[in-house]
């Protein structure tokens, strides 16, 4: 479980219809990391009080009657990112990091086959590498090593995808291309970088 943000309260997003859904609005909850849809619930303008000044995602319970933070029993709690309204003002999106699996069924989602961003989950996945070393990884390994191995992989990796595109196919291609993808992802981890650093200048050039 992540620390509780302790940072001041973010103000309510404007614009929300409370009186269409007789106090209640659905919240659709995504993976901050890989925007995958985790869970559906609903919250009234207590709860979200309580989401923005707790930074954990609480909902109106209508089966208990009550407000409910989400992993209160489990511990699978859903840090909060940010909120945000549809244009109709009758529904939100939160964006939230979340603290194990969402769904009371043990999944990650409660939509089995909710779409998510793999890539997204394999940088988080090495930046978790980074800190716990767990032995026998091949990741360990790697950042062991140091700056100068990683990026001497990233450079064989790079070579290898190359060639590949001339010389051999597709399956070929796709799987020298990931692995170049996640020595990347480990080279960015090494500078104290991620994959949402990439993203975030990408957006940048896209403007």
């Amino acid at each position: 479980m992540t620390e509780q943000a302790t940072t001041a309260a973010a103000p309510a997003p404007e614009g929300i219809d409370w009186d269409k859904g007789d106090g209640l609005v659905p919240a659709v909850v995504q993976d901050a990391r890989t925007l995958r849809v985790l869970m559906l619930g609903y919250m009234d303008r207590a709860a979200l009080d309580a989401t923005l000044s707790s930074r954990r995602v609480t909902f109106f319970s209508r089966s208990k009657g009550r407000l409910w933070t989400k992993g209160e029993t489990s511990g699978h709690v859903l840090d909060l990112v940010s909120v945000d309204v549809d244009c109709d003002g009758d529904t939100l999106l939160v964006l939230a990091h979340p603290n194990g699996p969402t769904c009371h069924l043990q999944r990650e989602s409660c939509f089995p086959a909710a779409p998510g961003s793999v890539l997204a989950e394999l940088s988080a996945l090495v930046e978790r590498r980074a800190v716990e070393r767990p032995e026998g990884s091949y990741t360990t390994r790697l950042f062991d090593g140091g700056m100068r191995r990683i990026a001497q992989k990233v450079g064989e990796e790079g070579v290898e995808t190359a060639l590949a595109s001339i010389a051999e196919d597709d399956q070929a291609l796709l799987g020298e291309g990931a692995d170049l993808l996640f020595h990347l992802l480990v080279l960015l981890r090494a500078r104290g970088l991620g994959l949402a650093d990439v993203e975030a200048t990408l957006a940048t050039r896209r403007r």
